[in-house]
């Protein structure tokens, strides 16, 4: 099995991504933080993805002592690119299921993912071409919720 490496940071921890917008999507929205998760799961099934899990990051901290602003994580899957990617590599694995962040930051919300189009830096195995198809299905979902 043939692995890749990225480079991420240079010797001066300078970013190699030269911008945050190579690695995620990010949008804002008015809605509240709960009508957005509530808004990810509608367009998320209406795309015809499935639901996997959903954490609640604030809340699993609070647990342990610790104070953060409300953060969900969204995981999401579609049976059909899940398939296609782990027939070229099952190590992709460790990239799934797709995930969706619901935040919020001094008051923002804001819906956000990584863009799956990194996916084929690590794993050649990936066209560019198959990564862009399942970016434009998740900020399709995300410009649904917004």
């Amino acid at each position: 099995m043939k692995t890749s490496k990225i480079k991420i940071f240079d010797s001066a921890q300078k970013s190699m991504i030269s911008d945050i917008e190579d690695f995620a999507y990010v949008v804002g929205t008015e809605k509240s933080f709960d009508e957005a998760v509530v808004s990810v799961l509608k367009a998320a099934e209406q795309k015809g993805w499935a639901l996997f899990q959903i954490y609640d990051m604030k809340e699993r901290l609070a647990a342990k002592g610790f104070e953060q602003e409300p953060l969900k994580i969204i995981e999401i899957c579609s049976g059909k690119h899940a398939n296609n990617f782990l027939n070229k590599n099952r190590l992709i694995s460790l990239c799934m299921p797709c995930k969706i962040n619901v935040l919020e930051e001094n008051g923002k919300v804001k819906i956000v993912c990584m863009k799956p189009t990194i996916i084929s830096q690590f794993f050649p195995e990936v066209s560019k071409e198959e990564a862009e198809e399942v970016e434009k299905d998740i900020i399709e979902i995300i410009k649904n919720a917004k």
